[in-house]
C-alpha cells in the first residue's frame, strides 16, 4: 500500500471533524491504491484524534485484511462493493453530516442550485433508494453500496462527474479521483446542502440553474483547458 495514501486517509479521518462533517465516530475515510488495489479504511470506533497510521486497516477488493489489527468501519463493505463497480475512483468519504443527511431524510435529491455545486458535481446529485428488509438482513452494508452504484448504472450518470449520493434515510457518500478530491466533495456537499435547505425555508422551490452556467464552472474546472488552479492552462490574456 503507497505511504502517501495511507498518510491522506489518516489526515482525511482527522478532518472530518474539523469540517464540521461528523459527531461522534459517525463517518469514515477509505482510500484506493490504483496500483495494488488494496484500500486502507478507518478502524470501527476509533476516536479520530486517537488514530495513527498503523490503526488503519488495510484490505483487499474482496475483503480479505492484508494488514492492522483493529477491526475495520462497519461501513467497509459499502466502501468495497463502490470501489469494485466504480471505475476512477479512489477515495471514498461517509459522513453523517447534518444539512446532507437531512436530505436523505426528507427524500430529496440536490439538483444544481447555484454555482457552488456547479464547481463540484456536474449535475443533480441522486438519492438513492432505501433498502428493503430482504437486503438488510442479507447484508446491510453490502447492499448499501449495491444500491448506490445501481443509482448510478440505472440512470446512465458518471460517478466521476457527479462524485456524491444521498442515500435514503441514511446518510450521504461522496468520492473523488483521489482521497483529497474526495474529502473536498464531501465538505461541497454539506455546504450546498446547506443553501438547498436555506432555499426550502425561504419557501423557495429547488430549481436548478440553467445548463450553461453549470458547463461553464464545470469545464473551467475539470475540463480539458481548464483555466482554475496553478497548473491550469492560462490564456492568451492571462488568468
Amino acid at each position: 500500500m503507497d505511504e502517501e495514501i495511507l498518510h491522506d486517509v489518516l489526515e482525511a479521518n482527522r478532518r472530518l471533524p474539523r469540517e464540521g462533517l461528523v459527531s461522534l465516530t459517525w463517518g469514515n475515510v477509505s482510500g484506493r491504491d490504483p496500483k495494488s488495489g488494496l484500500v486502507a479504511i478507518k478502524p470501527s470506533g476509533v476516536s479520530y484524534d486517537e488514530l495513527q497510521i498503523d490503526s488503519l486497516i488495510v484490505l483487499d477488493l474482496s475483503g480479505a485484511i492484508v494488514s492492522g489489527t483493529l477491526r475495520p468501519s462497519s461501513d467497509t463493505e459499502t466502501h468495497l462493493e463502490l470501489y469494485r463497480r466504480f471505475a476512477g475512483v479512489n477515495g471514498i468519504v461517509h459522513t453523517h453530516s447534518p444539512r446532507a443527511t437531512a436530505l436523505c431524510q426528507l427524500g430529496l435529491e440536490l439538483p444544481v442550485l447555484g454555482t457552488t455545486h456547479a464547481d463540484h458535481f456536474d449535475g443533480t446529485v441522486p438519492l438513492a433508494r432505501e433498502l428493503t428488509a430482504q437486503e438488510i438482513e442479507a447484508g446491510y452494508e453490502l447492499f448499501t453500496g449495491k444500491a448506490i452504484a445501481d443509482c448510478f448504472e440505472l440512470s446512465g450518470v458518471d460517478p466521476v462527474r457527479i462524485p456524491a449520493v444521498l442515500q435514503r434515510y441514511h446518510a450521504p457518500f461522496a468520492w473523488g479521483r483521489s482521497v483529497r478530491a474526495a474529502m473536498d466533495n464531501a465538505v461541497a456537499l454539506e455546504v450546498c446542502a446547506d443553501m438547498a435547505l436555506a432555499m426550502l425555508a425561504a419557501g423557495r422551490p429547488l430549481e436548478p440553474i440553467p445548463t450553461h452556467i453549470t458547463r461553464k464552472h464545470q469545464d473551467r474546472k475539470h475540463g480539458p483547458n481548464q483555466t482554475y488552479g496553478q497548473t491550469a492552462k492560462r490564456s492568451a490574456t492571462g488568468g
